[in-house]
């Protein structure tokens, strides 16, 4: 089981991984199969038209997380990490007005989104929650091609036969290529105990098999950078959010406040915690208004491990780039592990999937440069991810807005809580993470499909209902 870094934290746009980047991506993979030769194309036969379904948790709050939009821009050739968040308005207006989607290096094919663009809330894909089928069709309208895709969960999209792969790799216990193949966490810590390498020694060797050490930095500098530079953003910006809610911003205003407490010297107690908090809630105001942001390990909960990281800053001077490069490895290693046996999809396992994991994710990172061992790092993510256990996901009217910042502020303190607590033991506790995670994924299983992403139960509909 390897799980590249650069998996776990993809730079794209908000408000959704599986919504909104998922859908994008899977546009664009369609499109790249049309002019492929991995079909059976009819002699002489040309695609004139394409046709889009969406289904199960992607049809019930798709309007509100942008699955639509996301669509039409990956059929303009349009991909989550080099698209302008500036233009996209722009494209989707001219899909609208012309009827016909133009990616570069295709015909321009027949697309009208009232009509070619469906919602269908009435039959789920087998395969997984987030499920779309796209279909290309000749000028006559006669089927030529069909594929299901499906959203898994942080920008992650699988075909059906590649979903059936993937699980029946579950039952494999790792991936000689690389040198540490480590698919529990058992395993992972008796790596380390066997090396005497850290957690994050260990995913570094195994990520340069694939790219150079100088690749690995570049890319996690990347990372990092695109997280600072959305912090700093929704640091900045105030007004009402989209989407109908009218849910003012509020990081800007917080923070505008601390820094007048900081400069006064004044005596706050949840000085810590405020700073934390801001930092989340600044990533997913930018995040919920389509922002550029990274998957960690999920757009939903894309504000816990870079407020951690940012806290760490905050209040640790002596803290350098190879703190930060060591905080994601070790995040990623543990991201990679919860994704591999259980779910980072809320719309599969609920928020205990996407906040409960980036917890476990920030606890483990924040251990480690705090000097954990591998065993302190596994019990900060335990810690976490047990507190997060049962989480429902059910934003109100479909949308990551509420309750979803501020469950990314209170992701950030719970990981900073269990960081320390994990930092004060000696490693030992009585449960293991990977029973924390595989409890994590009965519960999910267990859980009410109206808990799941769909906005029909929970606070999506007793707020309205109020």
């Amino acid at each position: 089981m390897f799980l590249s870094v650069f998996d776990v934290f993809k730079i794209g746009i908000g408000p959704s991984s599986s919504h909104t980047m998922g859908p994008m991506s899977a546009a664009y993979r369609f499109l790249a199969l049309i002019l492929s030769n991995e079909w059976p194309r009819p002699a002489g036969a040309q695609v004139a038209s394409l046709k889009v379904s969406l289904h199960g948790s992607l049809a019930f709050t798709g309007i509100g997380h942008g699955t639509g939009r996301a669509v039409i821009l990956g059929l303009m050739g349009e991909e989550p990490a080099s698209v302008d968040p500036d233009r996209m308005d722009e494209i989707i207006a001219e899909v609208g007005r012309t009827g016909r989607v133009t990616p570069p290096g295709h015909p321009p094919y027949r697309f009208q989104p009232k009509t070619d663009l469906i919602f269908d809330k009435k039959q789920p894909l087998p395969g997984h929650a987030n499920g779309m089928s796209f279909s290309a069709l000749d000028r006559d309208g006669r089927l030529l091609l069909k594929r299901i895709y499906y959203s898994i969960g942080g920008g992650f999209v699988v075909t059906d036969t590649e979903l059936e792969a993937m699980r029946t790799s579950l039952k494999s216990s790792g991936d000689a290529r690389v040198p540490y193949p480590f698919s529990t966490a058992k395993q992972m810590l008796e790596m380390a105990r066997g090396s005497g390498l850290t957690i994050a020694q260990m995913k570094r060797a195994n990520e340069e098999t694939k790219i150079s050490a100088a690749e690995l930095n570049a890319g996690l500098d990347r990372i990092w950078d695109a997280m600072k530079s959305c912090i700093d953003r929704g640091l900045k910006v105030e007004g009402i959010m989209p989407g109908g809610l009218k849910v003012k911003r509020r990081a800007k205003a917080i923070h505008d406040k601390l820094n007048e407490e900081w400069r006064s010297n004044r005596l706050n107690p949840l000085l810590a915690n405020d700073w934390l908090s801001v930092y989340a809630m600044a990533v997913n105001e930018e995040n919920a208004g389509g922002g550029r942001v990274v998957t960690a390990p999920t757009n939903g909960a894309a504000g816990v491990i870079p407020a951690t990281v940012r806290y760490y800053l905050h209040f640790h001077e002596d803290a350098t780039p190879e703190d930060i490069r060591n905080f994601l490895l070790t995040a990623a290693a543990v991201g990679g592990i919860i994704k591999h046996n259980a779910s980072i999809s809320g719309a599969e396992v609920g928020c205990q999937g996407e906040v409960g994991s980036a917890a476990a994710m920030a606890a483990a990172g924040l251990a480690a440069v705090m000097g954990g061992s591998p065993e302190q790092i596994e019990n900060a993510a335990e810690i976490a991810l047990e507190h997060h256990l049962g989480m429902t996901c059910d934003p109100v009217a479909g949308l990551v807005q509420v309750p979803c910042i501020e469950r990314n502020a209170l992701g950030a303190v719970k990981a900073v809580t269990a960081a320390s607590l994990a930092i004060k033991g000696d490693g030992t506790h009585f449960v293991p993470l990977d029973a924390c995670i595989e409890t994590m994924r009965q519960t999910g299983n267990d859980m009410s499909e109206k808990y799941k992403e769909t906005s029909t139960g929970g606070l999506a509909v007793n707020v309205v209902e109020c």
